[in-house]
């Protein structure tokens, strides 16, 4: 949960906090529960309902001082629309909303008292709750501002069948601590969360009965992991490659699902060098990796019943005198050779090599990988949709399906030999770019060279994974995208 914010789940004649929240319909009916608030309040609330032209609208507020009576100072109602409305309600996005209502440093009350607010409803309530209180404010040494004053300091959901709902919430407890943990990763400057420091965090999820192994430099030259060393041996920084397994399963030998996470924790482009200007952002650009173990630890703190394999490679690319130069010519880790003619297309090979490690060495069921790769695809699909690429159509499916349950959204992109033949080296057998047509496109096909025909998707999150606008949920520059899809797409499909 977020710092200092708390959420926990009362019945409905429990004692209410100082704040109360009360749903109502385009119809202006108050809840029945509503006559908690003394014998005067349905009066009161008309008579301010007409005054401010309230008609409880999906997402309107009207904020009224409560009666003398009330141990509540503030009461604040939320319309919920019609019948229609309320049917098609994203309760994650409406806890943010509701959130956004609260004064700071406050305890509050919200009486979810509603046809559609049952425990899975205010579980998800309490997940909004919690991911909009998010702030990373670590390295501030001085309060700027109102709004970092202070944060409600906790709320309490009440519902008829609470019970439930708190042993819904503990579940999604875990998910919002993976994506706080995804956030807090994207977040971190780069002097601080380098490839070893970033190993060490990923190495945490152990309490949680994750098994981690990590390579470094030494056995990634052994075994040839050629590719993605090639990438950091500009930087001071030993690059790292990241295996973490849960063994969830009732069979233990059940095929693994396997989630592959790019990992450059800086890029600088290497000696294709990015221009000056916004080049901060770059720290974001292991929002893939970052994704992965937030998802590993919300998968491990629910217990999720299959075998995961989570794989981070992690690096730093950077310009020097012992850094790879557009011409090079490495090996893969497949035994594939990669024509290097531009630097700063360095992701796809980094994942070139733990995409076949993982393959080859754990026979999944099937491998989704996030990258921030390109910057084509904020061309293409802005910031609203990720970028998908697939070799299979059932896969494809579930993945946009999850997307759209969660507002994770994805949008499908073609791949086909045309674009392959792109990518064609005159020198080695693939270059690791296309130039500038179709760039996330050609990116998607050299990753599928290195999948061996296991079922396998591609997202390119470069324009949802760092650098988001603000949203219900989320206020935060790292907004751990991917956390939420990928989990309902396990709960949903391999459990």
């Amino acid at each position: 949960m977020a710092q200092g914010f708390t959420v926990s789940y009362g019945s409905n004649d429990a004692g209410l906090q100082p704040v109360v929240l009360l749903f109502m319909g385009d119809t202006l009916a108050l809840p029945d529960v509503a006559g908690r608030l003394g014998p005067e309040f349905p009066a009161l609330f008309r008579s301010a309902a007409e005054g401010e032209g309230f008609k409880g609208k999906a997402g309107s507020a009207l904020d009224l001082v409560a009666p003398q009576n009330v141990p509540a100072g503030r009461v604040i109602v939320i319309g919920t629309g019609s019948d229609a409305d309320r049917a098609k309600i994203n309760w994650t996005n409406l806890g943010g909303k509701l959130f956004a209502k609260l004064p700071a440093g406050r305890t509050a009350s919200i009486l979810l008292d509603i046809p559609g607010a049952d425990a899975a409803a205010a579980a998800d309530v309490a997940l909004g709750l919690s991911l909009r209180a998010y702030g990373f404010e670590k390295y501030k040494t001085k309060k700027k501002s109102d709004e970092d004053a202070g944060l409600p300091g906790a709320v309490t959901l009440h519902l008829a069948d609470h019970g439930a709902a708190k042993k819904q919430g503990k579940a999604r407890d875990g998910l919002a601590e993976g994506i706080i943990i995804a956030r807090d990763l994207v977040n971190e400057p780069p002097n601080v969360l380098t490839p070893t420091e970033f190993a060490r965090r990923a190495s945490q999820l152990q309490k949680l009965g994750v098994e981690i192994e990590i390579l470094g430099e030494k056995e990634m030259r052994k075994i040839g992991m050629r590719a993605l060393l090639g990438v950091g041996q500009g930087s001071a920084e030993e690059s790292q490659v990241v295996i973490m397994r849960w063994n969830g399963a009732k069979n233990a030998k059940d095929a693994p699902v396997a989630f592959i996470g790019k990992g450059v924790v800086f890029d600088t482009g290497g000696i294709s060098i990015k221009p000056a200007a916004g080049m901060e952002d770059m720290k974001g650009d292991m929002a893939g990796a970052a994704c992965v173990v937030g998802l590993m630890h919300a998968l491990a703190s629910r217990k999720a019943k299959c075998n995961v394999i989570g794989a981070i490679g992690l690096v730093e690319n950077m310009p020097d005198g012992k850094a790879q130069r557009p011409g090079d010519i490495v090996t893969s880790l497949s035994g594939q050779t990669i024509e290097i003619i531009n630097t700063d297309a360095e992701g796809r090979l980094v994942l070139a090599d733990v995409l076949w490690y993982v393959q080859d060495r754990f026979k999944p069921k099937f491998m989704v990988n996030l990258a921030t790769l390109t910057g084509a695809i904020l061309v293409a699909l802005g910031q609203d949709y990720a970028g998908l690429f697939s070799n299979n159509d059932e896969l494809a499916q579930r993945l946009f399906d999850s997307g759209k349950a969660t507002g994770e959204k994805l949008w499908r992109l073609p791949m086909g030999p045309e674009y392959d033949k792109i990518i064609d080296s005159r020198f080695a057998d693939v270059k690791n770019s296309g130039g500038r047509y179709a760039g996330s496109i050609t990116a998607a096909q050299f990753l599928q060279r290195f999948v061996n025909d296991v079922p396998w998707a591609h997202l390119d999150i470069a324009g949802t994974g760092m650098a988001a606008p603000n949203s219900d949920i989320n206020r935060s520059w790292g907004p751990g995208w991917g956390v939420r899809l990928l989990d309902r797409l396990v709960k949903d499909h391999y459990e």
